[in-house]
């Protein structure tokens, strides 16, 4: 008895060990991106008191202000107090506004998140359900059809097909709003008819990869022996499929679905713009034009950090769902 405990111990350091070396790695990406966003910003052309004050601004104003921002110092010192701030849960001022940056991320955040988990629950199901279906009538008519779509849903650009569904729901139908601005004292109802265009635009961007992959998941699981001598037993595909095949292809098709929603995070940067949704996305793009960096670093850092963290999400769920994986070849 002592010995089987000892070898359950023994089987799950390594995947503990895993797990931290995950995390340690997603701490070290964290670490470059934030290094890579404060240069990339440096690098751009333009200079934030002049995009402030305006082109004819005086060189004493413009140093001015430059030393009231910390403009002035060295960019080391000002990245590392920045990222000193930042992990002290400190975002800094809005140069524009001069206000803190920490509420309205926040509350672009909760916008943001908002519209992805009304878009995943909707994707999701959908996704499987297409894929389950292709892959019980692989082959036949309404496999080509589903995969006619999903393909073509892959291929459109978040911001064409946001602009038709503009052109076909909200000019010509008049059924939804092209302008998905909410605020917090808005209606459910009226919350979610604000964002039924962004949402769908969201879900055509990742039903086709989450669709195909669960399709292929399934498929591949499907070729396997033991389902021939199920069939042989008299059980029926669609039995077969739904009770046996799917949750031994769980591992693959969660670790999609994880990543999709991983994707998801940083294309709502396009789709709000589109529509002009109130998100973090909106407020970067926004900030940008202003050249107001600490919004720009923090968003950026923080749409990185939430990505960087559903890819690890991914990584130790196929390290669960794959015993193979947690060895070394």
């Amino acid at each position: 008895m002592s010995n089987l405990r000892e070898s359950k111990g023994k089987g799950h350091l390594p995947l503990l060990k895993l797990i931290g070396l995950r995390l340690l790695a997603g701490v070290v990406m964290l670490l470059v991106v934030s290094a890579l966003i404060f240069i990339g910003i440096q690098l751009l052309p333009g200079n934030a008191a002049t995009a402030i004050l305006g082109q004819t601004a005086t060189p004493q104003a413009v140093a001015a202000l430059n030393a009231q921002l910390g403009l002035d110092q060295p960019a080391l010192s000002r990245y590392l107090g920045w990222l000193v701030g930042v992990l002290h849960g400190d975002f800094g001022h809005s140069f524009t506004s001069r206000e803190a940056i920490a509420p309205v991320l926040l509350d672009r955040l909760g916008n943001t998140l908002s519209l992805a988990f009304f878009t995943a629950i909707v994707a999701v199901p959908l996704a499987l359900m297409i894929g389950f279906l292709s892959a019980r009538y692989q082959g036949s008519w309404l496999d080509r059809l589903l995969s006619l779509f999903t393909r073509a849903a892959v291929s459109l650009p978040e911001f064409f097909s946001g602009y038709l569904l503009i052109l076909v729901f909200s000019i010509t139908l008049f059924w939804l709003p092209s302008n998905s601005s909410i605020s917090d004292d808005m209606p459910l109802a009226d919350r979610l008819l604000a964002i039924a265009l962004p949402c769908m635009t969201l879900i055509l961007a990742i039903l086709g990869h989450m669709s195909n992959m669960t399709r292929a998941a399934l498929v591949s699981v499907q070729n396997a022996v033991w389902v021939d001598t199920a069939l042989m037993k008299g059980l029926s595909p669609s039995a077969i499929l739904f009770r046996h095949v799917l949750p031994n292809a769980w591992g693959p098709i969660i670790n999609v679905i994880v990543l999709n929603l991983a994707w998801l995070m940083v294309g709502v940067v396009i789709v709000e713009n589109v529509f002009v949704y109130p998100g973090l996305g909106q407020y970067m793009v926004d900030s940008i034009s202003k050249r107001d960096i600490p919004v720009i670093q923090d968003c950026a850092l923080l749409l990185a950090g939430i990505y960087i963290l559903l890819n690890l999400l991914a990584d130790v769920v196929a390290l669960l769902a794959n015993p193979r994986l947690r060895h070394s070849r």
